[in-house]
């Protein structure tokens, strides 16, 4: 059994060339929602789930973007509605939320 129910990687890299990142898409303050809800909510820690910062997850141009382990879900979002969306539909009830998902990769 894994540590965590879920996983979940928030891209907020900031290029320093000014290229697209996710960082432009207010990407750390939608970690800091989703880290906040879960704490919230107490699903949060062992067993359930954990927010994690991350650096660049490579696929800048379909940012903001967001991964769930372990079922390896992609997904980008727009705003704390659609974050929340992902939370509730797919932390808590395992549904993976079909509108928000990245395509796999080629």
């Amino acid at each position: 059994m894994s540590y965590y129910k879920h996983h979940v990687f928030m891209c907020v890299n900031e290029r320093a060339d000014g290229s697209q990142c996710c960082a432009q898409c207010n990407a750390q303050a939608s970690r800091d929602f989703l880290k906040k809800r879960t704490k919230e909510l107490g699903i949060a820690g062992q067993g359930g789930v954990r927010i994690n910062t991350a650096g660049c997850l490579d696929r800048c141009s379909e940012g903001p973007v967001a991964v769930v382990y372990p079922e390896g879900t992609w997904y980008t979002y727009i705003d704390n509605e659609d974050l929340e969306e992902i939370l509730q539909s797919h932390l808590i009830n395992g549904e993976p939320v079909a509108r928000l998902q990245l395509p796999d990769p080629a």
